[in-house]
């Protein structure tokens, strides 16, 4: 048994915020996944167990609000007897670019209080996916941005982001972490923001020939007829 965890604050007023991206994509899996149980109460979460592929998962969203999600995940570790090895948590990183998505074992928190909480009751060896949303660029935005709504726009990439997740999360639960990012990355390639655009870079002409130059010159309808030049001109091309 796995338990794949998304994390992220309670209550419809949080549902669309970006610090909820983890909840979301627990959401996804079950909508795409019809083997799962309809959510349900327990561990100060609301929990859904089912099967993807062979293996059975428990899905599990703490209620206890971000900054203690680990008390309930931890609550259901003990439970069924699991260890952190056993555990997946699906968050959101302010440091990886809008629809990147990056997975770990283990690690520092980075400054998340959710993945604090989960280091303080799990310990340390479970496995992170970070999806990112996005820095907005000073931290006295940091707190605006993660608490608020992900914007039209951004459904651009959130919508095919989720979806890829929810249906290539068997190759994660496998342990499949490059396949499954790979399947994400090409999924959202396209209309993932931010891209840089590649330059294109006009030819740069191949040097000619001091005979070939001249013949240029001396195609010019201002080419001297007279003079020195004139006379080098007939010596190099002939009259």
């Amino acid at each position: 048994m796995q338990i794949i965890a998304g994390l992220g604050n309670p209550g419809s007023q949080h549902a669309g915020q970006r610090h909820n991206i983890g909840f979301m994509a627990v959401d996804e899996i079950v909508r795409r996944h019809s083997s799962f149980s309809p959510w349900q109460k327990k561990f100060s979460a609301e929990i859904s167990e089912g099967r993807i592929g062979s293996e059975k998962i428990l899905l599990i969203k703490p209620q206890t609000f971000m900054n203690k999600s680990g008390q309930a995940i931890g609550e259901a570790m003990r439970f069924y007897k699991l260890t952190e090895q056993d555990i997946t948590v699906f968050y959101d990183e302010l440091d990886l670019a809008a629809a990147k998505v990056r997975i770990k074992r283990g690690g520092g928190a980075g400054g998340h209080n959710g993945i604090r909480s989960m280091d303080q009751h799990c310990g340390q060896n479970y496995q992170r996916v970070r999806l990112g949303i996005d820095h907005p660029g000073h931290k006295d935005r940091v707190t605006g941005h993660v608490l608020g709504d992900f914007s039209k726009a951004d459904q651009i990439w959130l919508e095919p982001l989720l979806a890829a997740i929810a249906d290539n999360v068997e190759l994660l639960v496998k342990g499949d972490n490059s396949g499954f990012m790979n399947k994400i990355a090409l999924a959202v390639g396209d209309v993932a923001p931010n891209q840089p655009k590649k330059k294109t870079e006009k030819p740069v002409p191949k040097p000619q020939s001091h005979i070939r130059q001249a013949r240029s010159s001396a195609q010019k309808p201002d080419a001297p007829t007279t003079g020195p030049m004139a006379d080098m001109l007939k010596k190099l091309l002939g009259k």
